[in-house]
């Protein structure tokens, strides 16, 4: 069995499908009983080993998602809880028919929302926060099977909530909600560098969630999509003013690629759940043939890391797909990529060309190490222990944490062993 993208084929054959938080405490306590090692799997879409195991491999796509509202004292929903196999796509379009709302969503609905969570997945826009900064709660399953809840005020949320399957299998997720809002989006191409870099600050934040496009080569970048909440955004940003065209049919973001699965683009409104994302659920997303980097770095050297990645930029492009730029504002997760900063995510997709894509990828890492770069942890990077726990400063904290709900490391794998460690 493989990953989405088919760059990692995991190493066992013994991937069990529970359908409750008790059949999964059985499993993991067997496990456990017999000395093996586990870990949990969602919608296989990390890049990296993050989730392989030459164990039990504990699948969630089976595992109850009905979900279920909470309610203030007043009588108004405040959060939902859902199965931790659940899609994004899933839980919006019920909240959607609830009337109700989450913040934000990655490019891609097609995710789980414990694997997103986990590896500290985000969508863009300066005021939203990655994905885990919804989290209110965490149903988590540690290694002798006993079932725990770990809320937001507990001592060790920030170290389970961007876990990286480290801590335990988490089985349900308690997100925060708001009401329901509708979305309008566009798509501008043809702005020059020029102009992006000398409003950069500007673009990014004139949207709920604004991506730009490139390959960084060209004077010009690839597109800029501007996503604006109709109930909350102020006046816009006038690219063309900047010089560029406002596409006038929907376009995607990879270069000769056919819309059919994007989503809805031309300012036509529609509520967020069909708007945020940057793919339709019902379509393949992105490219499909495909490998992901990504490293997020403080917003206020944005403009020097394009432009030392656009010096580069020969060596980039003819690997790339297409490179996205994003906002993410700070959080409290340790090991989340923009905990503690306001970051600009750089998003590499590019074609399956992994040795060439793992010779390039140090020359990205030592072209960005003047400005703190920290890999996604689902993506593919190729930063030392050493030069994690540079980018990280709660990763031995979050080691120690491990140790401590891990004794036995029955949730360890090469990757989590390489990652948390001093070599």
């Amino acid at each position: 069995m493989k990953n989405w993208a088919g760059n990692v084929e995991y190493s066992t054959d013994d991937v069990r499908h529970p359908t409750t938080t008790a059949e999964v405490s059985a499993i993991v306590a067997a496990v456990d009983a017999a000395g093996g090692r586990v870990k949990a799997l969602g919608s296989r879409h990390s890049f990296s080993t993050i989730a392989d195991t030459a164990g039990t491999l504990v699948a969630l796509d089976r595992l109850d998602a009905q979900p279920t509202l909470q309610f203030g004292d007043d009588g108004a929903p405040v959060s939902v809880r859902v199965g931790a196999g659940s899609t994004y796509a899933q839980v919006g379009a019920y909240l959607a028919e609830q009337g109700l709302a989450l913040p934000n969503l990655a490019s891609l609905p097609h995710i789980s929302i414990a694997g997103a969570i986990q590896t500290g997945t985000h969508g863009s826009g300066v005021r939203n926060g990655s994905l885990a900064s919804s989290v209110l709660a965490l149903e988590i399953v540690r290694a002798s099977g006993a079932v725990e809840v770990v809320g937001e005020h507990d001592a060790d949320f920030a170290a389970s909530v961007v876990g990286l399957g480290a801590v335990g299998i988490i089985t349900a997720v308690t997100l925060r909600v708001q009401p329901h809002f509708q979305i309008s989006q566009y798509v501008h191409q043809g702005l020059s560098w020029t102009a992006a870099l000398a409003n950069w600050a500007a673009i990014m934040s004139s949207g709920y969630s604004v991506s730009v496009f490139t390959t960084f080569q060209g004077e010009n970048t690839h597109q800029v999509w501007s996503k604006r909440r109709l109930d909350v955004d102020g006046p816009e940003l006038d690219l063309a003013a900047l010089g560029a065209t406002e596409a006038t049919v929907a376009l995607h973001p990879l270069p000769g690629v056919a819309a059919d699965g994007v989503t809805g683009q031309l300012r036509e409104p529609g509520p967020w759940n069909e708007r945020l994302a940057h793919f339709r659920s019902e379509f393949q997303p992105s490219h499909g043939e495909e490998i992901q980097s990504e490293y997020l770095i403080p917003a206020e050297h944005g403009v020097a890391a394009i432009t030392a990645l656009r010096a580069i930029g020969d060596r980039i492009a003819p690997l790339l797909h297409i490179s996205e730029l994003r906002s993410v504002p700070a959080d409290t997760a340790w090991l989340s990529p923009s905990y503690a900063r306001d970051s600009l995510a750089i998003h590499f997709t590019w074609k399956p060309l992994l040795p060439a894509i793992l010779a390039v990828l140090p020359l990205i890492e030592h072209t960005l190490e003047p400005f703190a770069p920290r890999p996604h942890w689902g993506k593919v990077a190729t930063m030392s222990p050493a030069g994690l726990r540079r980018a990280y400063p709660r990763l031995d904290d979050f080691a120690a944490h491990v140790r401590r709900v891990d004794p036995d490391a029955r949730f360890e794998n090469a990757y989590l062993k390489r990652v948390l460690s001093h070599d």
